[in-house]
Formats: structure tokens, sequence, C-alpha cells
């Protein structure tokens, strides 16, 4: 298997635990919040200032400037420069990265899917789901009234859109943006997940198809 699936999602649609289901069920690697432990550890930053940065938009002018020199190689006096934000955006960034090099995996948000957007491997996935089917999610999981469940999943969705689209070229949750859209509430946890793996397997086919391809005719 080579294919690398990164899920966006919208909060209270499930996409934590269909990425979970699926990574065990396919036997790869999963990466929700590990990888903020991953990043921590390859870029020296402490921990607890990438789940203080998890996912949260900038309001930083310097973003223009800091990416045209990470795009063009940055020093250690550029880097030493940056706003807390960014090294943390670019940490994770180069992260995600080395993992895809390292073979199949999930990986949940954090712009994996615009980290990875050249690499020939990604499938990227965004959850969603109704609106009252979320709120009925998210006021199980944490005790919550209809409302307070409501007011949560509008926090989070409006963090994670400004997010995705400030560090991105792309819009959070547009299906232009991601090679395939799934309507949780429609088919379940357990059906997105084997819906997933339909997609996988039509890749993972793809692949072997080219390759098929590739080989000289016997005459």
């Amino acid at each position: 298997m080579k294919t690398i699936i990164t899920i966006g999602r919208e909060f209270g649609s499930g996409g934590h635990q269909i990425g979970k289901i699926l990574a065990d069920d396919l036997g790869i690697p999963y990466y929700d919040k590990e990888l903020l432990e991953r990043a921590a550890k390859d870029s020296g930053l402490c921990k607890e200032i990438f789940e203080n940065q998890d996912e949260k938009p900038t309001s930083s002018f310097l973003y223009s400037l800091v990416m045209d020199s990470y795009s063009f190689g940055y020093s250690s006096n550029v880097m030493n420069d940056m706003p807390l934000n960014q090294k943390v955006f670019l940490a994770q960034f180069d992260s995600i990265k080395q993992l895809a090099k390292e073979g199949p995996c999930v990986i949940i948000g954090r712009c994996a899917d615009y980290a990875l957007e050249d690499n020939p491997n990604l499938l990227s996935v965004f959850i969603h789901a109704d609106m009252d089917a979320r709120v009925h999610r998210i006021a199980n999981i944490y005790g919550l009234t209809a409302n307070k469940a409501s007011d949560r999943i509008r926090k989070n969705d409006k963090s994670r859109s400004s997010y995705y689209n400030y560090y991105t070229c792309k819009e959070w949750g547009n299906a232009d943006s991601y090679d395939l859209c799934i309507n949780s509430a429609k088919y379940g946890i357990d059906g997105t997940v084997e819906l997933l793996k339909a997609a996988i397997a039509q890749k993972e086919k793809g692949y072997k198809t080219s390759i098929e391809e590739k080989k000289p005719a016997n005459f």
C-alpha cells in the first residue's frame, strides 16, 4: 500500500474516529494529536507550544514574508525572527512531509493535504455532517445542552476554517479543495470507513494499472 490519507473534518462529524478506525483496519500509522508530539520532537520546541497553537488562525502580517523566505530555504536567523505561530506551522509542515516519506498513514487536519498536495500518493478527504447530527454527537460526548453543543461546533469550525484558509490557497470544506468529501451523517462512522477503503483500493488499483502500462509489450 502506498496511499497517504489526509482528513479534514467539521467538528462533530466523527472525522477523528473515522480516521482512527481506518488506520487500525489498514494497519498503518495514525496522526492527530500524535502529530504535535512528532513536530515537537523534530523541531526541538516543547509540546505545549504546539498544543496551544493547534489549528488556530494567525493575524500576523509577516506571514507572506516568512513564507517567501521559507519557499527559497530559510536560515536560522529567519527562523529566530519568526512569530511563534509561524514556527509551529512550519515545524508541523516539515513533520507532515517527513511522515509521508516514511510510508502510508492517516493524518488528521493541520493542512496536511496542502503540505502534501504534490505527493502522488495523497488521497485528501473532507468529512462533514448535518448540523443536527453534529449537535447530537457533541452533546452526548461532552454532556452539553443542544445550544451549548451548537456554540462549540460553530466556534471550532470557525477556528479550523480560518486556520486552513489563511495558511493555504484553498477554501476549507469546499469540495474543490479535496479529492473526496463524505457526509458521515448519511453513511455512519462504519459506512464512511468502508467508503474510504473503497476509494483507497481504487487508488491502489491505479498504481498497479500504471505499472502494467509501463511494462514493455510482448510480441
